[in-house]
C-alpha cells in the first residue's frame, strides 16, 4: 500500500479527504463497493462520448436582467437595461450581452424553470441534486449526491489519465466546498477534483498533482508491479471480476497522477494568446478556457465557479462590471468549441441556485430607501433561467415563458428534474437511474425522469 499526496483539499461530509481517496484507490476499494460500481459502469453500455461544462453563477443570477427581459412591464420590474435582438428572432437578451447575441443559434434558453424557494441552500440543493429533503439555511448539510458525482460514477473519464469530475478553480455551492456538488452517499471518491489557483495567473499550476515527499515514479511502478503479482494470485481465487474491477479503478487513479495527460490538459499557458483574449483575461474567462481544455483531454463533467451574484443592492454597478465578463467567456467558449469540432459532444450550461425578484427593491434592505446602496433584487425561485447548448442539444430555441411581470411560468413550467434528465439523456445515462439509500432501499435519482423534448 502507498499514498499519493494530492495536496490539502479540506475535509468532506463523510470524513475522508482527497488523500484518503487515493489510499483507497490503490489498496482497499472493495470496502467502499468500488468493484461493483466499476462493473456496473462497464455493463451500462454508455456509447455517447459527450462531456458537460457547467458554469455555476453562485448567489443567484437574475433572469429579468439577462435572458428574460420585460421591457413593457412597469419600470420597477423592467429594470435598468433594454433587450437587444439576436441572431435568432424572438430570442432577445440584455444589451450587456452583445457577443452572445451573435451566437444564440448555438445555445437554447429555458425561461420557465422553477423550484419555488428563495433560500440559497434549498435552491442550490434542488438545482444540483434535484432533491428538497428539508435542506435550508438552518439545515444546510448535503442530503443527496450531486449530478456530477452520478456522472462520474456512471460514465467515468472519457479518456484514460484524466479525472472524470473537476471543479475549476473549485467546486463550491453557497460557500460550501464541495457543497452540493459532492458525492455524499456515493462516497468521497466521487467528489470533484478541484484545480485551485487562478487560471489567469502566469504562474498557474495545479498543486494537487504533487507526489508525496520521497515517493518517485519509479517507486510507484515498482509497487504497482508488486500489486499486479498479488492480483494475479487473487484472480485464481476470484471468478466474479472483483479483482479486475479493482485493477481498473486503481489504474485510473495512478494514470491521473503519474501520467502526462492531465498535466498537459492543466497547462493553460500552452494556449494561443489570441484565444485567451477572446475568453477574457480574467479568472472567470480563463477558468472557462481551462474547462474546455479538460473536456477536450477527456474529463466528463467540469464545473466552473463564478461567485458573487447575491445583489440585494447596487445591482447596476455590479452587473455593468460582471455581465460583460460573462458575455466574453460564454461567447469564447461556444465559438471555440464550434471551431474545434467539439460543440456536438460538449454540453455547456449556465445558471445558479435561483433567480432574483422580478420587482426591484429600493436599496434599503429593510431600512430607509438606499441606506444600503442603489436598488437591487432579492431572492426568487418561482421563475428562473437555464442556458443549455451543445452536446446534441438543439440551439436557437426558447423553451417556455413567464408571465408579463416575470413572476412565474406562463407556459411549459419545468423543474430541476427535467434539466437533469436532459443532461443524462445527452450523456447516454438512463434518467430512470436508481441508487440504494443507507437503509438498502432503492431510490429514484430523479423523481421526474422526463427530458426537455424541445431540446433533443
Amino acid at each position: 500500500m502507498f499514498q499519493l499526496d494530492l495536496g490539502a483539499a479540506g475535509r468532506y461530509c463523510d470524513g475522508m479527504d482527497r488523500r484518503s481517496f487515493l489510499k483507497l484507490g490503490v489498496s482497499g476499494l472493495a470496502a467502499v463497493g468500488m468493484p461493483q460500481l466499476m462493473q456496473a459502469r462497464a455493463q451500462s453500455g454508455t456509447s455517447r462520448n459527450t462531456s458537460v461544462i457547467l458554469i455555476w453563477l453562485d448567489g443567484g443570477p437574475g433572469h429579468m436582467d439577462m435572458y428574460d427581459m420585460k421591457p413593457n412591464a412597469p419600470t420597477e420590474y423592467a429594470g435598468i437595461w433594454r433587450p437587444i435582438r439576436t441572431r435568432v428572432p424572438g430570442f432577445d437578451i440584455t444589451e450587456l450581452y452583445p457577443k452572445q447575441a451573435r451566437i444564440t443559434n448555438l445555445f437554447s434558453m429555458v425561461r420557465s424553470l422553477h423550484h419555488d424557494t428563495g433560500d440559497h441552500f434549498a435552491g442550490g440543493h434542488r438545482m444540483l441534486t434535484t432533491k428538497n429533503m428539508g435542506v435550508s439555511g438552518v439545515n444546510n448539510m448535503q442530503r443527496f449526491p450531486g449530478i456530477g458525482a452520478f456522472v462520474s460514477r456512471e460514465v467515468g473519464p472519457r479518456r484514460r489519465g484524466m479525472p472524470a469530475y473537476v471543479g475549476v478553480p473549485h467546486s463550491s455551492s453557497i460557500g460550501l466546498t464541495p457543497g452540493y456538488f459532492g458525492g455524499h452517499m456515493l462516497g468521497a471518491h466521487y467528489n470533484p477534483f478541484d484545480t485551485g489557483g487562478d487560471p489567469n495567473s502566469p504562474t498557474f499550476n495545479v498543486q494537487n498533482l504533487n507526489l508525496a515527499q520521497g515517493l518517485t515514479l519509479q517507486r510507484i511502478e515498482d509497487r504497482r508491479a508488486l500489486n499486479s503479482r498479488f492480483d494475479q494470485m487473487l484472480r485464481s481465487l476470484d471468478g466474479n471480476g472483483t479483482a479486475q474491477a479493482m485493477d481498473r479503478y486503481s489504474r485510473e487513479a495512478l494514470d491521473f497522477v503519474t501520467g502526462p495527460t492531465a498535466r498537459e490538459a492543466f497547462n493553460i499557458n500552452r494556449e494561443d494568446p489570441r484565444l485567451r483574449d477572446r475568453y477574457g483575461r480574467h479568472s472567470w474567462g480563463q477558468s472557462a478556457l481551462l474547462a474546455r481544455r479538460l473536456v477536450e483531454a477527456g474529463s466528463t463533467f467540469v464545473t466552473v465557479h463564478l461567485g458573487g451574484w447575491d445583489h440585494h443592492w447596487d445591482l447596476q454597478p455590479s452587473y455593468e462590471r460582471l455581465l460583460p465578463i460573462v458575455d466574453s467567456l460564454v461567447y469564447g467558449l461556444f465559438t471555440d468549441l464550434q471551431e474545434r469540432g467539439l460543440l456536438d459532444q460538449t454540453l455547456v450550461m449556465l445558471g445558479g441556485e435561483f433567480s432574483r425578484t422580478p420587482r426591484m427593491n429600493d436599496g434599503g434592505n429593510g431600512g430607509a430607501p438606499r441606506s444600503m446602496g442603489t436598488p437591487g433584487r432579492d431572492h426568487w425561485g418561482n421563475s428562473m433561467f437555464w442556458l443549455m447548448g451543445g452536446g446534441g442539444v438543439r440551439g436557437g430555441t426558447v423553451v417556455g415563458s413567464t408571465d408579463r411581470l416575470g413572476q412565474a411560468p406562463h407556459s411549459r413550467p419545468l423543474t430541476p428534474c427535467n434539466i437533469h434528465a436532459t443532461i443524462y439523456q445527452v450523456l447516454g445515462i438512463d434518467p430512470r437511474l436508481q441508487i440504494m439509500d443507507p437503509s438498502g432501499r432503492p431510490v429514484n435519482v430523479l423523481d421526474d425522469p422526463t427530458p426537455i423534448r424541445e431540446l433533443l
